[in-house]
């Protein structure tokens, strides 16, 4: 996973202003109220999705492409949705990311998922979610995993759910985090 993360300029996805910082350990605005997450808060929900190669992936909350990328790096299909309608169209003309067939791009919902498209093995929340979507859980294959910060406020308990094969749900509780809220809807 380190490895990944070192393969991609970071830089290319922020602003040319934050060109000298690119590589802090630090979150950075992308627009429409978004951010970057830090480099150690990618590496932490990605390690914690313990994948495999050609899993398929559902993230939720685009913004950058970042996180889309380094989970393309890892040889796993990417369906990554984005509610923000300026922050999906800069990704559509962004020339880097088509390097990478294996992420398919989508604008919508997070809370809606992608069912047509499930289901999947990974799904992975960038953003602080109050409340578990039960939506994203019915598109968990059995022994599927959600990675997901959790809660509203200042900060988040950053939580991995496993969907058994009975349908119920194993929640793990993790360390916290600050995430933007997420939000329901396209904008």
């Amino acid at each position: 996973m380190l490895e990944a993360i070192d393969r991609i300029p970071r830089h290319f996805f922020l602003d040319s202003a934050f060109d000298e910082k690119a590589y802090e350990d630090k979150a950075f605005p992308i627009g429409e109220g978004q951010t970057i997450s830090q480099p150690y808060t990618v590496a932490y929900q990605t390690q914690l999705l313990e994948l495999k190669p050609f899993n398929k992936v559902l993230e939720i909350g685009t913004g950058s492409a970042y996180q889309a990328v380094v989970l393309a790096e890892m040889g796993v299909q990417v369906y990554t949705i984005e509610r923000q309608k300026k922050l999906f169209d800069n990704n559509k003309t962004f020339a880097f990311l088509k390097k990478y067939p294996s992420i398919k791009f989508f604008y919508g919902d997070g809370y809606e998922g992608l069912p047509t498209y499930g289901p999947f093995d990974r799904v992975i929340i960038t953003a602080a979610a109050p409340e578990i979507p039960p939506k994203l859980i019915e598109q968990l294959k059995p022994g599927g995993m959600m990675v997901i910060p959790l809660g509203a406020g200042d900060s988040q308990q950053m939580m991995r759910v496993t969907k058994l094969e009975s349908g119920a749900v194993k929640e793990e509780v993790f360390d916290r985090f600050s995430f933007v809220p997420m939000l329901g809807g396209k904008k």
